[in-house]
C-alpha cells in the first residue's frame, strides 16, 4: 500500500487541529510529517542565501536550523492556526528566514577577537560577512518583490524543492498553471537582474548567481514524495 502523500497527510492533521483538545499532539504530528520538507527548506535557504553562517565561528548545519525552526513552529502554531498546507509552508518559510536573519545579525554584532591576518589567513572583508553579499541581497529582494502568485510558486518549487505536482496540490491549481507561473517568475527575475548576467547571455536567462541562490535541479525531473 502506498504511503499517504505528505501534503494530504498535513492537510488531514490541519483539519483536525481546531477541534482536537490535544493541540500539541496534533502540531507535533504535523511537524513530524513535514520534517523532510522542512529540512529541504532549511538547507536551501541556509546554503544558498547565508553560506557564511555555515563556516566558523557558527558552523551552522541544516539539522541545526531544522531543530530551531521546528521549535519555533511548535510555539507559533499554538497561537497561529494554518488552515491549509499552503499557509503552513508559508509560515515555515517565514520562520526560517527570521531565524537566519537573527543569527546573521547576532554574528555581525560579535567583535573580532583576533584578526585573521595574524593567523596567516586573508583578512575578512569590511562589509558584513555573515549576511548576503550586495549581489545576493539584490537577488533575494527581487525574489521577494515578485507578484504574489509567482513568488509563492518560485518559493515552493525553486526554494523548498517541491515538484510541480506537489506545488499544484499545495496551491490548489493545475501543474500547467504552476509551470506558467514559474516561467513568469523566471522572466521577471531575468529582467530585474539583467545587469548581473554575463555579457552575451540570453536575455531570458537568469544570472548564474540567481540560479544558484534559488534553484537546483529541474523539479520536473523529480518524482513526487
Amino acid at each position: 500500500m502506498n504511503e499517504e502523500p505528505t501534503t494530504a497527510a498535513i492537510q488531514r492533521y490541519l483539519d483536525a487541529l481546531p477541534e482536537d483538545p490535544a493541540t500539541d499532539l496534533i502540531i507535533r504530528q504535523i511537524l513530524g510529517r513535514a520534517v523532510d520538507r522542512l529540512r529541504v527548506l532549511c538547507g536551501a535557504l541556509l546554503y544558498r542565501g547565508y553560506p557564511r553562517l555555515t563556516r566558523a565561528p557558527l558552523n551552522l548545519e541544516t539539522d541545526d536550523m531544522l531543530n530551531g525552526v521546528v521549535a519555533d513552529l511548535l510555539t507559533a502554531m499554538r497561537k497561529v492556526r494554518p488552515q491549509t498546507v499552503r499557509q503552513f509552508f508559508a509560515l515555515a518559510a517565514q520562520h526560517t528566514r527570521w531565524q537566519l536573519n537573527d543569527l546573521a545579525r547576532r554574528l555581525d554584532q560579535q567583535p573580532t577577537v583576533l584578526p585573521l591576518s595574524v593567523m596567516g589567513l586573508p583578512t575578512a572583508p569590511s562589509t558584513s560577512a555573515s549576511m548576503l553579499t550586495p549581489e545576493g541581497r539584490r537577488i533575494w529582494a527581487a525574489i521577494d518583490g515578485l507578484p504574489e502568485e509567482e513568488r509563492e510558486i518560485f518559493d515552493l518549487v525553486r526554494v523548498q524543492g517541491l515538484t510541480y505536482a506537489e506545488a499544484a496540490g499545495v496551491v490548489g491549481t493545475s501543474v500547467k498553471t504552476v509551470q506558467r507561473r514559474l516561467t513568469r517568475a523566471r522572466l521577471i527575475l531575468a529582467e530585474r537582474l539583467a545587469e548581473l548576467r554575463p555579457h552575451g547571455a540570453n536575455a531570458s536567462e537568469l544570472p548564474d548567481s540567481a540560479s544558484n541562490a534559488a534553484a537546483g535541479e529541474e523539479p520536473g525531473d523529480r518524482t513526487a514524495h
